[in-house]
């Protein structure tokens, strides 16, 4: 049983990542070997520079926040095969994870990345929220920024691509809300070229923009590790 729910995880994480990739309009590298759920540690990447990807990037002011609405990206979580799309990230991020009959993660361990701190999950209504799925292109970030140009379902993909998504400290999560990295990186500094490098790469795939202070702010982070590579999770559009 643990086996079947295994390969039904795997599966589905399979095809959010296709999922994206079409809706972006750009399959080609999906060809390329999917993330398994080994741990955000375990993240591959490719050989494309972030800071060069960031320089193809759109830099204008943040539009206005009007017509805001989470359900502007879809109502919650997607379901795909019976596996909601957090239950997903949590098996993807999470080592030891254990799932129910239903595809609910049940316990695991996350090596939290924003904080560097091992979180010991257990699923209930006190424990559930002590870890959070981060849109790491935050919503209403995206859209100010380009997505309101996008079409629902292109919007709703957004929302439930694994690459704009992580497991993460519930705190850390709450406090980040919708800033961009102008105003808000994540306390371990470690993780902090990983972070904007994987802002960098969801942008270009749904052909959002950067603010000059966005820009600015992970410029001077990519600075400190100027071979940082993306995300191997990306539409690769740099020629």
């Amino acid at each position: 049983m643990k086996k079947l729910r295994r390969r039904r995880l795997i599966t589905v994480i399979v095809s959010l990542v296709i999922f994206g990739a079409v809706i972006a309009g750009s399959p080609d590298l999906w060809q390329q070997a999917p993330i398994e759920p080994a741990g955000i540690q375990g993240v591959q990447t490719t050989t494309d520079n972030a800071t060069h990807i960031l320089e193809t990037l759109e830099v204008k002011g943040r539009a206005p926040k009007t017509g805001y609405a989470r359900t502007q990206f879809g109502n919650g979580w997607s379901n795909n095969s019976g596996c909601d799309t957090r239950n997903t990230i949590l098996y993807r991020d999470m080592t030891n994870a254990v799932t129910d009959e239903n595809c609910r993660v049940v316990s695991g361990v996350l090596h939290d990345p924003y904080t560097d701190t091992v979180i010991e999950f257990v699923r209930g209504p006190q424990t559930s929220q002590s870890v959070q799925i981060d849109h790491v292109v935050a919503l209403s970030n995206a859209w100010q920024t380009g997505a309101q140009g996008l079409t629902d379902i292109q919007r709703v993909a957004l929302a439930n691509d694994p690459l704009n998504l992580l497991a993460v400290d519930g705190a850390a999560n709450q406090q980040k809300s919708d800033s961009d990295a102008a105003s808000w990186l994540p306390s371990n500094k470690s993780f902090r070229c990983q972070y904007v490098a994987r802002q960098i790469v969801v942008k270009k795939k749904y052909t959002l923009w950067v603010t000059p202070a966005e820009k600015e702010a992970i410029l001077r982070v990519l600075r400190a590790c100027p071979n940082q590579t993306s995300p191997i999770d990306h539409v690769d559009m740099i020629q």
